[in-house]
């Protein structure tokens, strides 16, 4: 798939969001790289055989104090990783636009300060069991 449409699909994921999440989403970047690079990987602990479909790196809403953004204040970010997804989603568009929507859904997640045990468990109330994880 080229980065075009593969972007189309990422900000349709985000568009797909509610409302009052997307307006909640504050100093958050989407980004999308090919693959996690074997550093990224190790950092998150990703197990052999395991990959990362998405990241979120920064602080989570949950965490921001009065102070936040005084200064120079980075966006966090939330990337997508193509390559795994279009393997979560076996190469077929319809697969790779669930994979990605849920990816972002996951990672909007932490953002709001979820940790990955209760977004896995709400990813299968939300999605029917199917929860993309590492």
């Amino acid at each position: 798939m080229k980065r075009k449409e593969f972007e189309k699909l990422a900000v349709e994921g985000i568009d797909a969001l509610p409302e009052w999440v997307r307006k909640k989403m504050t100093n958050v970047a989407v980004l999308i790289e090919d693959a996690p690079s074997e550093g990224t990987l190790r950092e998150e602990g990703t197990e052999e055989g395991e990959t990362l479909l998405g990241l979120y790196r920064g602080v989570p809403l949950s965490e921001r104090g009065s102070d936040y953004g005084v200064g120079g204040t980075l966006p966090d970010t939330i990337t997508l990783f193509q390559i795994p997804l279009e393997e979560e989603g076996e190469g077929k568009p319809d697969k790779i636009r669930e994979a990605v929507a849920i990816t972002v859904w996951h990672e909007v997640a932490h953002h709001f300060g979820i940790d990955e045990d209760r977004v896995g468990e709400l990813e299968r109330q939300r999605f029917g069991g199917h929860s993309p994880r590492k």
